[in-house]
């Protein structure tokens, strides 16, 4: 009987625990987890600060036996290093646990920035569900609190801070807001935004020091020294791979994947924020930590764990790793697709309308738009996906788009659907 262990205890843990038992009844199944609560979404803990959910809600199974229903066992518990040579997984009580095959679903951790009286008392990262019950007790109305980070992450947590009534201000580094996501003009109209919205905004700006006491001191780059109740940081977060060093398996930016999500070494599989996967877009392989992406490469390494148990070719391929961001700043709408910085030799056009807030950039490789981003444009959000991740050849539209960048949706039904009835005919013919 095959030994599959799963670590990790979020999403990708849950669907690839979940896939497994559906194909493999009689495998034995761990997935290890290192919080003491059952597997949570930390996409939820916004809402749990909100107040749309409580903690059950953030709960990714909502039935306390569901589990144990599956015959899957949970440990809380950490893996301090794997042994890929010897098949076995060393956890921090001491104890070796060991596998036939392997995955590494970890996720992310946040960023600790190397700032004198970062682990004072009062200041949070905002990841787990300790870190929002600390952060609720401080976040009250009229709360002076100041947040590291305007990235992703950063402005899903501040709509949830705004929406708690707190006195919000802003350090972000870099020299606009969603620096990741957003360019000049895009991330500079989000700044306008929440500076109407009552945010202090500092772009282009370091906390250089966090001194403790009730109120905190914060001293930042810009010479300005503030007196606050809580300070979160969301200075990003990188793949939770550490205890992987000297492992045998391969990590870049994170574990190095092919297409079936298995590692350079055979029988071991990552997925999720921790695994680094090809983009067919960009051409390269990226860690893409969103949740689809978890989703889809967990089913993908879970077929994959079973064949390999039972000596079989691994069936399943990851198709491509979705490059997608929607983000809700206080009510503004922000999108980012694909290499939406552009590529070396392409083509771009932009349209702004600062005084409706509202942008657009899009960027053509040949007659392939291999990236976009829009700011308070909604009406085009599918279709600038659809055109991004389907590689759509656009022919004469790519010129009509650089004239007239809204004609999003009608170049995407003449040259997408087009595509898909050639690709149907080709097919038929095959037959």
């Amino acid at each position: 009987m095959t030994h599959h262990v799963i670590l990790g205890a979020g999403p990708a843990g849950v669907i690839a625990a979940e896939t497994i038992r559906k194909h493999a009844p009689a495998d034995t199944i761990t997935v290890i987890g290192d919080e003491r609560e059952p597997p949570y979404s930390r996409m939820a803990i916004p809402y749990l600060l909100i107040g749309n959910v409580d903690e059950q809600g953030t709960y990714l199974r909502k039935s306390p036996t569901h589990f144990a229903d599956l015959t899957v066992n949970v440990l809380q518990t950490h893996a301090s290093r794997v042994q890929a040579a010897t098949k076995t997984i060393v956890l921090d009580t001491g104890e070796s646990l060991a596998f036939d095959t392997l995955l590494v679903a970890t996720g992310s951790h946040p960023v600790h920035p190397p700032i004198p009286g970062i682990d004072s008392p009062g200041v949070h990262t905002c990841w787990t569900l300790d870190d929002a019950r600390a952060i609720m007790v401080l976040a009250v109305p009229g709360a002076r609190v100041l947040q590291l980070g305007a990235g992703f992450i950063g402005c899903i947590i501040m709509e949830a801070l705004a929406a708690r009534g707190v006195k919000l201000s802003v350090v972000e580094m870099g020299d606009r807001m969603v620096p990741r996501m957003m360019g000049p003009t895009a991330g500079g109209m989000i700044r306008d935004w929440c500076e109407a919205k009552g945010v202090e905004v500092f772009t282009g700006t370091r906390v250089d020091a966090i001194a403790a006491g009730v109120p905190l001191t914060v001293r930042l780059s810009n010479g300005k020294q503030m007196a606050v109740d809580l300070v979160i940081s969301a200075a990003g977060v990188r793949p939770a791979i550490g205890f992987l060093e000297d492992s045998g398996i391969t990590c870049l930016r994170g574990v190095l994947t092919d297409a079936h999500l298995q590692t350079n070494v055979a029988g071991v599989f990552a997925a999720g924020d921790c695994a680094e996967a090809f983009d067919k877009v960009s051409g390269k392989t990226i860690v893409s930590a969103i949740q689809p992406n978890a989703a889809e490469q967990a089913r993908v390494a879970a077929l994959n764990m079973v064949a390999f148990g039972r000596g079989l070719a691994l069936p399943a391929e990851l198709k491509g790793v979705t490059q997608i961001n929607v983000l809700d700043t206080l009510g503004l709408i922000s999108t980012s697709f694909g290499d939406w910085e552009g590529v070396e030799g392409g083509e771009h056009v932009e349209l702004t309308d600062k005084a409706a807030g509202r942008h657009l950039s899009l960027q053509f490789k040949d007659d392939v738009m291999v990236g976009c981003n829009s700011v308070g444009w909604t009406e085009h959000v599918g279709v600038m996906r659809g055109l991004v991740e389907g590689q759509v050849k656009l022919g004469d539209w790519k010129d009509v788009l650089k004239n007239d960048p809204t004609q999003l949706t009608a170049a995407y039904l003449a040259c997408a659907q087009a595509q898909d009835q050639w690709s149907g005919a080709q097919d038929a013919r095959r037959r």
